[in-house]
């Protein structure tokens, strides 16, 4: 038979997670080419760009959207298990799981919404999870592409949220360093991070002359981040005699935190974790290029020169 899509692999791959306690993505191959007698040829196809098997593909999509309706989690580099979601969602004895029914999740309905409202406010009506059916060719690209990134910015937090807080606090000054501010690594960042000094986790000039500083924050956390910890932060800036800062962290702010508004001339800027994986991604920071595709179209002028 051939490759299966992506949504037909994810009912039998969230039952064989209900199997194990844990499995790798060595395990979920293993698991498909039996499930599905696949044969050393359907193994070898590629997709179009020739970059990476099919069967390859189709498991990481597979796994990428449980994983967005947390049906399942990962546990280490590689490894996931079955959540408590998906084991409640197996019980109902559903007959397939597919988009229509991972829509009806509510944590699957917060993660694409989310998404879809940041584009939405950066004017761009296309949706990341659009119906692509309703989609012309180039609007289908652009939504493949954000798909992409989602499941990417996705990945890059959970391995993030697995390092130590220390390398989350380097990781900060490089990406800020990628984003232009403080030259080069050597000398643009300065971790703090002692018990003195009032919540501040590093300095950055703000550029190469180092005409002005911008304090850090990063907070590698789960959980949510609310105003008390902004005032804090605002605090140790005023008892630093600074007026700039940066609050970065893996996961996102109450709307108290992101409404608070020092009554003083300090400027805070907030990043929550969306934010921070997609700047790591617009600035290739932890990321490689797999593929490139140029989009092109009629030049006019060529024919309107007879």
């Amino acid at each position: 038979m051939a490759i299966p899509d992506f949504q037909s692999m994810m009912f039998p791959l969230l039952k064989f997670f209900s199997s194990v306690e844990e499995a790798s993505v060595t395990d979920v191959r293993a698991f498909f080419i039996s499930h599905f007698n696949l044969t050393e040829t359907e193994l070898s196809e590629l997709i179009p760009s020739g970059t990476q098997s099919l069967f390859t593909n189709r498991i990481s999509w597979a796994i990428s959207y449980l994983k967005m309706a947390s049906l399942i989690t990962r546990t280490r580099h590689g490894h996931y298990k079955i959540t408590e979601n998906g084991i409640n969602l197996l019980k109902t004895n559903p007959p397939k799981i597919n988009l229509k029914l991972l829509k009806s999740i509510p944590e699957y309905k917060e993660h694409t919404e989310s998404y879809n409202k940041d584009k939405k406010e950066g004017n761009n009506e296309l949706g990341i999870f659009s119906n692509t059916e309703e989609l012309t060719p180039e609007e289908s690209i652009e939504d493949a592409f954000q798909k992409i990134n989602s499941s990417l910015a996705q990945d890059l937090l959970q391995n993030i949220k697995n390092m130590s807080p220390a390398f989350f606090e380097r990781l900060v000054i490089e990406l800020l360093v990628k984003m232009g501010y403080g030259g080069s690594i050597k000398d643009a960042g300065k971790a703090i991070g002692k018990s003195g000094d009032g919540g501040i986790d590093g300095i950055i000039k703000e550029d190469r002359l180092g005409l002005d500083i911008i304090y850090v924050q990063a907070k590698r956390w789960d959980y949510c981040v609310g105003s008390p910890e902004i005032q804090k932060f605002v605090g140790a800036l005023a008892g630093q005699g600074a007026k700039k800062g940066v609050f970065i962290t893996t996961s996102y702010f109450s709307k108290d935190a992101i409404k608070y508004t020092p009554k003083n001339d300090t400027k805070i800027v907030l990043i929550d974790g969306e934010e921070l994986a997609q700047f790591m991604i617009e600035h290739n920071l932890a990321v490689t290029t797999v593929s490139n595709y140029i989009i092109k179209k009629i030049d006019t002028d060529y024919f309107d020169a007879e």
